[in-house]
């Protein structure tokens, strides 16, 4: 007996990719994807390209995933594609020690997070 086939998570006319493990804090995270949100695909490429933020290339794959998941999974226009949600939130966290002073040591966590970002085909108004 073969497990049955999961609905879609999306939308008939949307498509997303994730990232799951982005190394830095999902706060940081959150104010790149920020600048995306509700922006045209090409607009929003064009930010994260010349963005200064460390986290803008990780965003920017995730985006150019989703929107080739668009043209070649669910044959979606891209030059009407418009990110319509990009949200974010934690994922794992390593744990490491520093040796400090006088034989002590302090903890240091190093944060991974995690976005979603699905693209919706909307219709030229």
């Amino acid at each position: 007996m073969s497990k049955p086939a999961s609905p879609r998570k999306v939308g008939d006319k949307e498509a997303l990719a994730v990232g799951t493990t982005i190394r830095g804090s999902a706060r940081k995270l959150n104010l790149v994807a920020g600048l995306i949100r509700g922006r045209r695909v090409e607009e929003a490429l064009n930010i994260l390209k010349f963005s200064p933020k460390g986290m803008s290339e990780d965003v920017y794959k995730v985006l150019a995933s989703a929107v080739a998941n668009a043209e070649n999974n669910h044959n979606l226009d891209v030059d009407a594609l418009v990110v319509s949600e990009a949200s974010v939130g934690k994922s794992i966290s390593m744990k490491r020690f520093a040796t400090r002073a006088r034989g002590r040591s302090s903890r240091i966590v190093k944060p991974f997070s995690r976005i979603r970002v699905v693209v919706r085909e909307q219709e030229e108004a």
